[in-house]
Order: structure tokens, then C-alpha cells, then sequence
């Protein structure tokens, strides 16, 4: 059993005991549980349930494991030849890290 859900504006394919690295969540604890109820897709043994916009009476409950982990640096380099302009900016995005712990459909 699988679900495609919509979490802070991006969609995520789910199963039961994944992790996710989602996009920051402000002022949430590690351990506690998080329920997202944008499902917009549900696929339960072959018997696929397409939503609405979303799935009613669906939703995803999943643990935070950790609230902030830091992805890559990704660094940033602009330059023109021949005109001494050069700009350099680093950028590292910041992830919270979630347990799926049920599918609810």
C-alpha cells in the first residue's frame, strides 16, 4: 500500500516505514507525530484511488525523527568574462527528516 501525498507545497510517494526528508518544518520536536491529510492519490493492493483534489477520509501519520538536517552545500558562481564581474553565494537547504508510520485510507 502506497499513497502520493502533498507536503509543504511539494508531492512525496509514501509507504508505510519509509523515511522522508521533507522541507523544514518550523518549531516541531523530534518524536512527535505529524498527521498530513493532502492525499491525492492512494493505491491499496492494485485498487488505485485517485482524489478530487485529495482522497477523502485519507491521511498519512508520520513520526519526526529528526527536526533539522542540513542537505549539501551547493555553491553558486556567477561570472562575465571580460567585465571583472564575479559573484560567489553558498547555499545549503534545510530538511526535517520523518518516519512514515501509517497510511490511513
Amino acid at each position: 500500500m502506497y499513497a502520493i501525498v502533498e507536503i509543504n507545497g511539494q508531492q512525496f510517494k509514501v509507504e508505510e516505514g519509509k523515511r522522508l526528508f521533507i522541507n523544514h518544518i518550523q518549531e516541531i520536536e523530534e518524536g512527535k507525530t505529524v498527521e498530513f491529510e493532502k492525499v491525492l492519490l492512494v493505491d491499496n493492493g492494485g485498487t488505485v484511488t485517485v482524489g478530487a483534489p485529495t482522497v477523502d477520509g485519507a491521511k498519512v501519520v508520520v513520526e519526526v525523527v529528526n527536526p533539522l538536517v542540513k542537505g549539501d552545500k551547493v555553491i553558486v558562481f556567477k561570472k562575465k568574462r571580460r567585465k571583472g564581474y564575479r559573484k560567489k553565494n553558498g547555499h545549503r537547504q534545510q530538511f526535517t527528516e520523518v518516519k512514515v508510520k501509517q497510511v490511513i485510507a
